[in-house]
């Protein structure tokens, strides 16, 4: 069942990322043939912002799981997490916190 189901899996999310892109691209030429500004002045400034703010965040959210997992192995004998769920976790904090700062920003009004 496996062996049928993963070729499967893999053919539709790259089909999905396909999509994406492409409806994506359509998007961006559509806005560009209607005259719209891709970004003005105040959107490169809610973006430089969120993005200062996310790096902050990515940055103490890694230096507090490194020093956690260092006290914790050391102190406590806490096991080795597996490499791979911390780079999802800090992916994740700095996409989330990137989203979630732009739009408040947005919304916020006057900079």
């Amino acid at each position: 069942m496996i062996d049928i189901l993963w070729p499967a899996v893999t053919i539709g999310i790259s089909g999905l990322i396909v999509l994406i892109g492409i409806l994506f691209i359509l998007k961006r030429l559509r806005d560009k043939k209607s005259g719209f500004p891709a970004q003005d002045e105040k959107t490169q400034k809610i973006n430089g912002m969120a993005a200062t703010y996310t790096l902050y965040i990515g940055q103490y959210f890694m230096i507090a799981y490194l020093l956690i997992t260092i006290i914790g192995r050391e102190f406590f004998g806490m096991l080795e997490i597996e490499s791979g769920y911390p780079m999802v976790a800090s992916l994740l904090v700095f996409s989330v916190s990137f989203l979630v700062l732009r739009w408040y920003l947005g919304r916020k009004g006057e900079l």
